[in-house]
């Protein structure tokens, strides 16, 4: 990414008085350096006071109850009435209160967001992250949706906003001008983003965010770290200053300080798929976290709570209802036999575990005895013996059409070391289908069809390898 250019912090001075605006009639969302300043003129048609509500985040369904007076609907999502005249209403409400009370109904809807990270401008996978903004302009919508406000720039004609959300499109990601600044609404899911604004085709970081990376590539972009996870510590009321720590931060107890809220602390942040150990820092004193039963002392003798984020797998064996015992093992624990045990269900045995995205092979072992999973058709080969595979929050399908006589078609590429077993797929009326979980980045593969090496015919992508056999491309966005 070519990100150039000075920063510039442009502060929308309010200009003219409050009874100027008034007698203006008409309905406008104003930015302000530190509040978001709605106006509403009464008279105005139903649908341009729906189309205001939606710009400022207000739910649509306000509109009628707007117009007959009723404003509890704005009262709720944080909104403070500041003056009444005639048919004229405006309302506040702080930057800095919009995390603590987010809006709903957002009126920008971005196209599909697409995950990246691993190369210039893509910022590598972290374990944790939180954001440090100077006012705040990026922020949660309760629908699941963020927005980014830019402040100022009332001169520009257009303003865009990108990042490895969009791909550092400069064609996505228009920004809706209102009065004091700009606005869009993007669907992020949780995780880390590198970002910059365009305006007028030059590059800026944001003005009121506090965090920056080296993309890499000798440019500096903004980040932004959409949230998925709350620690929160109940009581401890007369505590002076509380901290979470964990190894996902060193155990850095200085860090993550948290915030009281009623009788509770609380700190909000992303947090990355996997196990973390952590612990509550009260007063310089080390507690577990007392809501959490689950906990395990590390090298050191420290009992630590433990966090399991991912995806719930549950895995489900029929049958063997006169065994004592039946467990679960695989890559996900190191392949060990005695960690996982399953419990009797009916007539199954049954244990949900959470595991991060990614390809697995896994065994079950009863009453010591090592079985593939006989309902799941997808295996792979090691050393001679047959492993059930699994795919946790699978993002590509590949297919082979034909070949409905091969016995048996595997695939291998760079994600499984070439190798040979790779995994197998399964038969699906004319085509040959595996689910599979990949990260970002270029992915080289090929098909075995009943021991024969191809390309995939189906792949218009391909280079050449030292055997001058050719290679199947894939890019993973």
């Amino acid at each position: 990414m070519r990100h150039y250019g000075h920063i510039v912090i442009l502060l929308l001075l309010l200009t003219g008085s409050m009874s100027k605006a008034i007698g203006q009639n008409r309905n406008s969302l104003i930015i302000t350096e530190d509040n978001l300043i709605l106006q509403l003129d009464l008279k105005s048609p139903a649908k341009e006071l729906d189309s205001i509500l939606k710009i400022a985040g207000i739910s649509s369904s306000n509109t009628g109850k707007v117009l007959k007076g009723d404003f509890s609907g704005l009262n709720v999502d944080g909104w403070k009435m500041s003056a009444h005249e005639n048919n004229v209403v405006r309302f506040e409400r702080s930057l800095s209160d919009l995390k603590e009370n987010p809006q709903s109904q957002p009126y920008l809807i971005t196209t599909r967001i697409l995950q990246i990270d691993g190369r210039p401008g893509y910022p590598e996978n972290v374990k944790y992250g939180f954001n440090k903004y100077a006012k705040i302009t990026v922020y949660g919508l309760s629908s699941g949706l963020t927005r980014f406000i830019l402040p100022g720039y009332q001169q520009a004609k257009r303003v865009f906003l990108s990042g490895n959300f969009n791909s550092w499109s400069t064609l996505k990601g228009l920004m809706k001008k209102t009065d004091g600044g700009w606005v869009i609404d993007v669907m992020l899911a949780p995780g880390a983003y590198e970002y910059k604004y365009i305006v007028e085709s030059r590059w800026i970081t944001d003005p009121n965010n506090l965090l920056q990376m080296n993309d890499g590539g000798g440019n500096v972009n903004s980040v932004f770290y959409k949230y998925n996870y709350t620690f929160k510590l109940s009581g401890y009321t007369s505590a002076h200053r509380v901290t979470v720590a964990g190894d996902f931060n060193k155990w850095n107890a200085n860090e993550l300080i948290m915030e009281k809220k009623g009788d509770a602390w609380e700190h909000e942040l992303y947090l990355s798929d996997g196990m973390h150990q952590y612990r509550f820092m009260t007063d310089g004193q080390w507690i577990t976290d007392p809501a959490n039963p689950v906990k395990v002392k590390d090298d050191d003798g420290n009992l630590n709570s433990v966090l399991n984020l991912g995806e719930t797998v549950t895995f489900k064996l029929r049958g063997y209802s006169n065994a004592k015992k039946v467990f679960v093992a695989g890559d996900f624990n190191n392949w060990r036999p005695d960690e996982l045990s399953l419990k009797r269900a009916e007539n199954s045995w049954v244990l949900p575990v959470v595991l991060t995205a990614g390809n697995y092979n896994y065994k079950f072992i009863v009453d010591g005895e090592w079985i593939a999973d006989p309902d799941n058709p997808h295996y792979s080969i090691e050393k001679g013996g047959k492993n059930s595979f699994l795919s946790v929050k699978p993002n590509y399908t590949f297919k082979l059409k034909g070949f409905s006589d091969a016995g048996t078609v595997i695939l291998t590429g760079t994600f499984d070391n070439w190798d040979p077993n790779g995994y197998t797929l399964v038969h699906n009326g004319d085509e040959w289908t595996i689910k599979v979980y990949l990260k970002p980045g270029k992915w080289l593969y090929k098909f075995r069809v009943d021991g024969k090496w191809i390309i995939d015919p189906g792949n218009k992508l391909w280079e050449q390898n030292e055997f001058d056999t050719g290679n199947s491309v894939l890019w993973m966005e």
